[in-house]
Parts: structure tokens; C-alpha cells; sequence
């Protein structure tokens, strides 16, 4: 049963079941604006987007842990509801059931906010999920430039389609070009580039707030 693992049901191999380490709440925030920002999230979702290799899930987990909040990686919990690797499930349901699934699992997932999610690269292409992620969220997009992303990739087997990102990239910048935050990912250290992902978030907020107001 596709994305509907009955309870019991033993993992095949290569199929990673989401750790609890990263479904219950990190270790506490150090400062004082981290724990700000937290509160600040509500029941929102910080969303991470992006094509692979932007560094979604390393930046995601760290990010996480800075605010004590879950840190949840859709594409795990995709192998984990459809008991198979996202390769597997290409090979017998092709790109078009996984996306349905992909969508399910996403709108699930949304529900379960304050927690850093990070998304796979074609999630967003969905436009119900777009939605959702701009109603239940704060979408941000790690923007990294192909020769980094493909760097990053080119020994990668686990995503079938990492041989096309050159062709993918311009065909879903536009998509992610419309998140709330935007972050170049670069050749720096992942604290780095979550540092600057807090810096960036008490301006959008501060935004929204006004924005609210008028």
C-alpha cells in the first residue's frame, strides 16, 4: 500500500525509518532571540526549499537544533509511509504517483508545526502544496548555483533525477524564487548559512506583522 505502511510492517532495506531524534525537539535553544523566534513560529513550519544538493536536510537539522524545534525531512518520511526508497518507488509507480504521495505526505507533515521541514527539490512544483506551505509556513529557499549543486551531487544514486539538474534548475527557480526567504548556499560551513537564516527571520516577521496591521 502505497504511502500507508500498516503499523508492524518491517522496513525493507534501504528504506531509513524517520529517527526520533529528529521528530522530537531538539536540545534547548542557546539565546535569548532564538527562543524568541521560536515562540514567534507558533504552529508554523520553517520550509526549506530547493533543488538537491542545496543542502536542505544538513542546514535543516542544524537549524533545528538552534531553535529546539523537530527537524523533519519530507523525502524520509516518503520512504517511510510507501515502505520503499524513493528510487524503488520511480522504478515501479514512476514520477507521477510520487508526487501525489509526495503531496499527501507534505500536507500531513504541515499540520505538525513548529519544526524545520525540508522538502524535496519538485515539491514545490505542486501548486495545492505551494498553498499550503504559504498558509501553514515560512518557505525558505537555499539557493545554490549549479556548479555547486552539481558538485554536491555527482556521485549521488539515492535521487532519480539528479542526472537532469541542469535541465530541472530553470524550470523550477521561478517556483522557488517565490519563497518568503531566500539564502545563497554556498561552499561554507552549514552554521553559516544558518546563522543567516536566523538573521534573515526577524525581518520577514517583523514585515508580516505590519502587514497584518494595515
Amino acid at each position: 500500500m502505497l504511502y500507508g505502511m500498516p503499523e508492524g510492517t518491517e522496513v525493507p532495506k534501504g528504506v531509513v525509518r524517520p529517527m526520533t531524534s529528529e521528530i522530537a525537539a531538539q536540545s534547548v535553544a542557546g539565546t535569548g532571540q532564538e527562543k524568541a523566534l521560536a515562540a514567534a513560529l507558533g504552529r508554523r513550519s520553517l520550509v526549506l526549499v530547493g533543488m538537491m544538493g542545496a543542502g536542505k536536510s544538513s542546514v535543516g537539522r542544524r537549524l533545528a537544533a538552534r531553535l529546539a524545534i523537530p527537524f523533519v525531512d519530507a523525502d524520509t518520511e516518503i520512504e517511510a509511509a510507501a515502505a520503499m526508497t524513493i528510487p524503488e518507488i520511480f522504478a515501479k509507480h514512476g514520477e507521477l504517483e510520487f508526487r501525489k504521495g509526495e503531496a499527501k505526505v507534505i500536507a500531513r507533515l504541515l499540520d505538525n508545526g513548529p519544526q524545520v521541514l525540508a522538502t524535496g527539490g519538485g515539491a514545490v512544483m505542486d501548486a495545492n502544496t505551494r498553498a499550503l506551505i504559504r498558509a501553514k509556513g515560512i518557505s525558505i529557499w537555499l539557493k545554490a548555483d549549479l556548479e555547486v549543486l552539481t558538485r554536491r551531487t555527482k556521485r549521488r544514486n539515492d535521487r532519480p533525477l539528479v542526472e537532469q539538474i541542469t535541465n530541472l534548475l530553470p524550470q523550477r527557480e521561478p517556483f522557488y524564487a517565490q519563497a518568503d526567504i531566500t539564502v545563497q548556499s554556498r561552499e561554507e560551513p552549514h552554521d553559516t548559512i544558518v546563522n543567516e537564516i536566523i538573521a534573515a527571520l526577524p525581518d520577514y516577521l517583523a514585515r508580516q506583522e505590519t502587514e497584518k496591521k494595515a
